[in-house]
């Protein structure tokens, strides 16, 4: 039964990370026109430096990708946790009716990253002190 919840979060979290980071990439979806003027103005910052929302959505891609056909699993966990905590802080601050998205992403992040073998086994270490 666990295994079957831990492939259920893993494709979620997967599918999540590369429809989204391919539509960003690809210019699928519109920019929603009733987004509020901070968010507005903090996304118009970062697509001003040029480089970082194509790596931001690049590297959603490529790790959603790898979770969803459970390839290196662990290390785009790792790779995708700021991402995960950014969305949440973003979504606190700036457009709460994102929160819900933000606290699944979290729960499915935290799961996989801590309960879910074969996965908690590779992270948990790198939370002991040496």
């Amino acid at each position: 039964m666990k295994s079957k919840i831990t492939l259920i979060a893993r494709i979620l979290l997967g599918l999540i990370f590369f429809a989204s980071g391919l539509a960003g990439l690809l210019k699928l979806a519109p920019v929603p026109p009733d987004l509020p003027e901070r968010l507005v103005t903090f996304n118009a910052g970062l697509e001003a430096t040029g480089y970082f929302m194509v790596l931001l959505k690049l590297t959603e891609t490529v790790c959603g990708l790898a979770i969803l056909v459970g390839w290196f699993v662990p290390l785009a966990l790792v790779i995708l946790a700021p991402v995960v905590l950014n969305i949440f802080l973003v979504h606190s601050f700036m457009a709460p009716s994102g929160i819900p998205l933000a606290v699944i992403l979290g729960i499915l992040m935290i799961y996989l990253a801590f309960f879910a073998e074969p996965y908690a086994s590779r992270i948990k270490p790198l939370f002991s002190r040496k």
